[in-house]
């Protein structure tokens, strides 16, 4: 069975760097390609039986026809009807502002932008064409925060997950003043919590320190908060692993993101990752 993984998105949202970290585990990976030549390609490849085609990557975007957004969600369609290949999506997202500042760093061009259409009509353009597609996905990443190594990460934990039929599990902290995080499926807010900010002594540590452990350790509020999410994270975990999942991000968010979210952040992922395997963290404002 061929394990088929498209890769699409808005432009400048990585998907090139997703591409190339599916390379490197082993996926044989075409890049641009139209929706139209999608369907023959698919047909060709997996009639020559060779090994090398039994993972597969294809990057589409919206260089081609605009059509080709309505042609994809129907070549989708049929794709997931195939017995002879399993179907995912990869949904690379980006907030509009972060896409402007990349193509205009980089003097990229959109492609969809022209004379008549200016960089950010492009840009919402391009979500509007794409958003069924978005709908449609199996992982849809928000790489607006995320550096080159974050997205790596992600992308590479969630294969694991794949190859290991189980669901990979990823706790990540935030700052609420940074904005919340888009691919999440629980959130949870600690702004309640006592904040070592306040302490002066304390402001320069982050939450996988010392000074800033002892100190939320003291605080039965913070024990009572990691506990209740523990205990729902574990109640409803098996729930979503039954429903063939294979992502679940759980995010935990403060003020700035450096203390308390960081700091239960990590004992969720320490205590997860003693029970199962394939659990990660990541710290957004770390980062």
């Amino acid at each position: 069975m061929t394990r088929l993984t498209i890769v699409t998105g808005l432009s400048g949202s990585g998907k090139s760097v997703a591409l190339h970290t599916l390379e490197d585990e082993g996926f044989f990976c075409i890049d641009n390609l139209p929706a139209n030549f999608l369907s023959d390609l698919i047909d060709k490849l997996l009639a020559s039986g060779s090994e090398l085609y039994d993972k597969l990557a294809i990057g589409i975007d919206m260089r081609s026809e605009r059509a080709s957004a309505d042609n994809l969600m129907k070549l989708l369609r049929e794709l997931r009807q195939r017995e002879d290949a399993t179907v995912e999506v990869l949904f690379l997202d980006t907030d509009r502002s972060t896409l402007v500042t990349r193509f205009s760093e980089t003097r990229r061009k959109h492609p969809l932008s022209s004379q008549d259409l200016p960089l950010i009509n492009a840009i919402d353009e391009e979500a509007r064409l794409l958003d069924q597609v978005k709908d449609e996905a199996e992982l849809v990443v928000d790489t607006s925060a995320l550096n080159l190594h974050d997205l790596r990460d992600i992308i590479r934990t969630y294969l694991l997950g794949k190859t290991h039929g189980g669901l990979a599990l990823i706790f990540q902290s935030f700052g609420f003043k940074h904005g919340t995080p888009a691919s999440t499926d629980f959130m949870f807010d600690v702004r309640c919590l006592p904040n070592p900010h306040w302490e002066p002594d304390l402001r320069r540590f982050n939450g996988r320190e010392k000074p800033i452990i002892q100190f939320l350790e003291e605080q039965p509020e913070v024990e009572d908060m990691y506990k209740d999410i523990k205990d729902f994270t574990q109640r409803w975990l098996p729930l979503f692993e039954a429903e063939n999942r294979a992502y679940l991000t759980v995010s935990v968010g403060c003020t700035g993101g450096r203390h308390r979210s960081v700091y239960l952040t990590e004992r969720l992922a320490a205590h997860f990752s003693a029970l199962r395997g394939n659990v990660s963290k990541r710290h957004r404002e770390l980062s």
